[in-house]
């Protein structure tokens, strides 16, 4: 979880352009954040080696930090800028990579996206807070009816 403030649950893909905006409202507006993956590859063929590369950063300690870098560059998210960014977050990039492609990473994206379907997420991002569902970017009366 990151942030002090109201919990919100956010279910996005890396590949998304609504989620990055969404992801920047979120961290002006201080909230607390859950996040899980909704990547489905079928909208953006990224999506899901985005998501086991966050995911084995995180085994590292580096979740956020991919996280903010991978939305702030939406461009540049093949595995050459990949691996820069694993770099210079100073990350073990032999063994991200061989976290990248496992078992145990997968069945983490795999687990989030069956549950945000199960949950009635069916677009990106999708979030909930306070017993609310809300598809799309937040907006400012969202984020202050927090």
């Amino acid at each position: 979880m990151r942030g002090d403030g109201p919990l919100v649950l956010f279910y996005a893909d890396f590949s998304c352009p609504r989620c990055a905006v969404g992801w920047e409202r979120l961290a002006a507006a201080g909230v607390s954040v859950v996040f899980r993956h909704l990547a489905l590859k079928v909208k953006h063929p990224r999506a899901v080696a985005l998501a086991h590369a966050v995911e084995a950063a995180g085994l590292q300690g580096r979740f956020w930090e991919l996280t903010d870098a991978l939305y702030a560059d939406q461009a540049r998210t093949d595995d050459p800028h990949l691996w820069a960014h694993g770099e210079r977050l100073g990350l073990d990039v032999e063994r991200w990579e061989a976290d990248r492609r496992s078992d145990a990473v997968a069945q983490r994206v795999a687990r989030d996206v069956r549950d945000a379907l199960r949950g009635g997420a069916i677009a990106t991002p999708t979030l909930f807070a306070g017993g609310t569902m809300l598809a799309g970017a937040p907006d400012a009366a969202w984020l202050a009816a927090l």
